[in-house]
């Protein structure tokens, strides 16, 4: 049986204001934290609950129940802003969110993104740490031999660092096919998260998540239009 369910999963990538110079992509996923600060409270107010991926995926997949009114926070890149400035607002109210990281990054301390220690402690404060590919590429261009260890690795990493294994993955840039959803799934993923528009999800298309895209410019009135979207 094919079940379904309409949960908004709202998708962010830097969680403070852009650098003088930014470029436009830079410009357009920085969310200040002023502004996400007043998302969730609209959130709150409203009775939105924090649920998980994993809740989501043992509603469809086991019919396990959700509460009225359900909704998914994501971070996708694991940028040092999410730590900064997204970890301690969300602690405030009392929300949950999934990071999706760049393992090799984390790995390598590189300037910008959150460390192993950062995310352990998030790990450790209810935050789910998922896989956004071991180094950001395009997947689909990937041979088979680049694919296992894009998946292996990021995998292996977070498994190592974290002490738990993720069990999704969010597509690098969006980006994924079929064989590439079929590397994860082989390897015992549970599904993948797209940039695909909607809030509609089902049971036969675990590996092409979608979310709703919040950006710069998102009021708490574009939120709220957002979060109605039926697709």
């Amino acid at each position: 049986m094919t079940r379904q369910a309409r949960v908004p999963i709202l998708m962010y990538h830097y969680l403070s204001d852009p650098p003088a110079g930014a470029d436009r992509y830079r410009r357009d996923l920085s969310v200040s934290p002023a502004q996400f600060e007043q998302h969730l409270a609209y959130l709150q107010g409203q009775g939105y609950q924090p649920i998980t991926l994993y809740d989501l995926v043992y509603h469809l997949t086991q019919g396990t129940p959700l509460p009225e009114k359900p909704v998914i926070l994501t971070f996708d890149d694991g940028y040092r802003d999410n730590y900064d400035n997204a970890f301690p607002l969300l602690q405030q109210y009392g929300f949950t969110a999934a990071f999706f990281v760049i393992t090799e990054v984390a790995s390598q301390g590189e300037a910008g993104y959150m460390s192993w220690d950062q995310l352990r402690a998030m790990h450790a404060a209810g935050m789910d740490i998922e896989c956004h590919a071991r180094v950001h590429e395009y997947l689909p261009e990937n041979d088979d031999a680049r694919l296992v260890w894009q998946v292996l690795g990021c995998r292996e990493a977070i498994e190592s660092e974290i002490g738990q294994r993720p069990r999704f993955v969010a597509y690098p840039s969006g980006h994924f096919d079929d064989r590439v959803s079929a590397f994860f799934a082989s390897d015992n993923y549970w599904g993948g998260i797209t940039t695909q528009q909607g809030s509609l999800h089902s049971s036969d298309a675990l590996f092409e998540i979608k979310r709703l895209r919040i950006r710069r410019t998102t009021t708490v009135k574009e939120l709220a239009e957002l979060l109605a979207f039926e697709e």
